[in-house]
């Protein structure tokens, strides 16, 4: 039996992209999600992320996370893979909500499941790099499946703004166990992680889902047993969105770093190192000028891209507000 038949990827694309809004709002006022924008016109960057997943998951085992206010971007014409299935959130109320409402979905559809999961808002230039390591956390998943696998990208820089994973430097092929996390150090802060041999936290992950769902029930007992009803009413009775509802209008904000991951670190979490592969969150205006300045415009030909081109291309409002003299 293949590694493949087993594995799901699940794709977050419920978040508001709030600190792009200088860039990601139309001329009509509609702030676009930045995961449904391109970064430089053709595919959004959900479809990106989808094709990422495409490589260590078959489509009908791709779950996207979305956010039901969402819905005239994700159920547009500019997704067009007709096997996704939706996983919808009645609002975001966190990652942590989010992955777990993903995780119980899948878990119902096939309880040995081996998980991926994939912020769907990046942009990443060496695909092939990235996509080994993923192949590379999956594999290890079969023969260590109590471990929850976390992909640590090697910083090009110090940067306050992001999260940062601190191994505890006794490296395995690669995979060492997780002295630490720290989020959004300052920029001196930042450099010393780094001297100390910390990786960016790219919020990529692998894990079974037996393993993942048990970290959550140690922290949150009541929360999943309550989304497990939800999920097998809604399963029942698709039609029927009352019980999700009134789960999310009484679930606690949640975030998976901060709420689960932070007091986990002697509880099977394991870092990859990942070599430097172009990665980005693109979460500012900044990170999105820095990206632009290290890649070329690669075009979209018609033989590589097939659908619908986004409505916004962040390249192209970045251009637009730099020579109108616009401070972003």
């Amino acid at each position: 039996m293949s590694i493949g038949e087993h594995v799901w990827a699940l794709v977050l694309a419920a978040g508001e992209g709030s600190r792009l809004r200088s860039l990601t709002t139309m001329s009509g006022g509609a702030h676009v999600p930045k995961q449904f924008c391109s970064l430089q016109g053709g595919p959004s960057l959900l479809q990106e992320t989808l094709r990422r997943a495409q490589s260590i998951a078959a489509p009908e085992r791709i779950g996207t996370i979305v956010a039901a206010q969402h819905s005239r971007w994700w159920s547009s014409r500019l997704v067009t893979q007709a096997e996704l299935t939706w996983i919808v959130q009645p609002e975001n109320r966190g990652t942590a909500n989010g992955i777990l409402l993903g995780l119980v979905h899948v878990l119902e559809r096939n309880p040995d499941a081996t998980l991926v999961l994939l912020p769907s808002d990046h942009h990443c230039q060496d695909e092939p790099t990235l996509r080994h390591a993923l192949r590379q956390a999956v594999a290890r998943l079969s023969v260590r499946p109590h471990e929850i696998l976390l992909l640590g990208i090697a910083a090009d820089a110090p940067d306050p703004e992001l999260g940062y994973i601190v191994p505890d430097n006794v490296y395995r092929d690669g995979f060492s166990p997780i002295a630490e996390f720290v989020e959004k150090p300052t920029l001196p802060g930042a450099e010393a992680l780094i001297e100390r041999g910390a990786l960016w936290n790219a919020f990529i992950f692998t894990a079974k889902g037996r393993a993942l769902l048990a970290l959550f029930e140690r922290r949150f007992p009541r929360i999943v047993r309550d989304m497990r009803c939800a999920v097998r009413s809604v399963m029942k009775s698709p039609q029927n969105a009352t019980p999700m509802e009134e789960l999310y209008g009484d679930l606690p904000f949640l975030d998976f770093s901060r709420h689960v991951l932070q007091d986990s670190r002697h509880e099977g979490l394991c870092v990859l190192a990942v070599p430097s592969c172009g990665w980005s969150d693109l979460g500012t205006p900044e990170r999105i000028a820095e990206t632009l300045r290290r890649i070329p415009n690669p075009g979209y030909p018609s033989e590589t891209f097939t659908g619908e081109a986004a409505q916004i291309s962040l390249a192209e409002r970045h251009r637009a507000k730099a020579t109108a003299g616009t401070r972003i």
